[in-house]
């Protein structure tokens, strides 16, 4: 990760020529290179963001500060600067977009948390909290937290009979036989989880010398991780890049805990932070939440796809259970799903260079385009890494 990072410096110093030049091998590339080139390109974004921001302010500064006099004067000369601005707003960004396309793929990096993105997930699954009744006054101190004593999941649905037209129609079968039809029976599952912990930023010092020794401590269920003998030392900015597989069953072990401490010598290791995920309701939503989907699908190499089931049987599993028309592969690269038809290649290449044919790249282009399918299309979560506050 470090060469990589020393690569864009120097692409990024250099001209037009020298980022030519610098084409990285494929087997140079992993996750990481992934990582930071999707990092930057978020920084971009927001430098992007608060440029345009900054333009809007100056300009109404600019139109309050013009007045009555000479006003025809004044807009002519501020319209050269603003166009000016505007044309190398949109020259400089576009460079970087062109060379990562062509170069790496990248992953969405949000943030903030996943939650606030996609409406807490509970596109159907809402969680109320069950709380202790108040037994006397001294329970009227306790704060909502204490009184929990556990949680209840569902979703309640209040309807006039008959059916209004729209609803029948939205629901996409017979409304007399309810409204909870195609939802997930109740019984346990097992899963298994994969949790990713790339790094922490801005960590409060837990130390005399203003620095930590952070480690990692993961919770679910019954299972307790502690990577207590893989601290890293004093370091308020550490990067982890550490996977761990946790089984679990839902409902019972739904609430993952992700907790950073800090080592010490003497005593009991300081908790730093810790933070909170409904793994259940991840599971569980439209949004499909369980495995991000990528921009590409890619068989070898650092972009490997890393679902367990292929674009095609997703579209496929997706169709059925929303009820809706497809997919239908035709020839010269185009699928049909509902009344839409999506494009794309058709071609895929392994290992070897061998070419051969496959529909996954067809299937892929409709997944993430899955919100522009009516009635039962919603956003798809995309390959990404999320920022969670501690």
């Amino acid at each position: 990760s470090e060469e990589e990072k020393e690569k864009k410096k120097k692409k990024k110093r250099g001209g037009g020529e020298e980022v030519e030049e610098e084409e990285p091998d494929e087997s140079m590339l992993d996750w990481w290179s992934k990582y930071f080139a999707s990092i930057e390109t978020m920084k971009e974004q927001l430098r992007q963001q608060e440029a345009a921001a900054a333009e809007v302010e100056e300009k109404e500064e600019m139109e309050i500060a013009e007045g009555s006099k000479g006003q025809a004067k004044n807009k002519e000369k501020s319209k050269a600067p603003k166009d000016e601005k505007k044309k190398k707003q949109q020259s400089t960004p576009e460079l970087p977009e062109k060379k990562n396309k062509q170069k790496i793929d990248e992953l969405k990096v949000f943030n903030k948390e996943l939650e606030t993105e996609f409406d807490n997930f509970e596109d159907w699954l809402h969680t109320f909290n069950l709380l202790r009744g108040k037994i006397g006054d001294n329970d009227d101190n306790a704060t909502e937290e204490e009184r929990i004593v556990g949680r209840f999941k569902g979703s309640v649905c209040v309807y006039k009979v008959p059916l209004p037209d729209d609803i029948a129609k939205e629901a996409g079968y017979d409304p007399n036989f309810g409204m909870f039809q195609g939802i997930p029976s109740n019984d346990p599952i097992n899963v298994l989880v994969r949790v990713y912990i790339v790094r922490a930023t801005d960590l409060h010092p837990a130390d005399i010398n203003g620095k930590a020794d952070p480690y990692i401590a993961i919770k679910l269920g019954k299972t307790d991780i502690k990577d207590k003998e893989n601290y890293i030392s004093k370091q308020l900015n550490p990067v982890f890049g550490k996977s761990f597989d946790i089984e679990a069953t839902f409902p019972m072990e739904s609430m993952l805990t992700v907790a950073v401490y800090d080592w010490d010598l003497v005593g009991t290791d300081d908790l730093i932070g810790e933070t909170k995920i409904d793994l259940e309701n991840r599971y569980y939503s439209k949004h499909r939440a369980t495995c991000g989907v990528s921009q590409t699908y890619s068989i070898h190499g650092y972009n490997t796809w890393r679902d367990p089931m292929k674009p095609s049987q997703i579209l496929s599993k997706l169709c059925k259970e929303g009820k809706v028309d497809g997919p239908h592969f035709g020839p010269g690269g185009r699928v049909k799903v509902a009344n839409r038809v999506f494009t794309g290649p058709t071609e895929i290449e392994d290992e070897n260079g061998q070419k051969r044919q496959t529909d996954e790249h067809l299937a892929l282009s409709v997944l993430r385009h899955w919100e522009d399918i009516p009635r039962a299309g919603c956003k798809l979560v995309p390959e990404h890494v999320e920022t969670r506050p501690l």
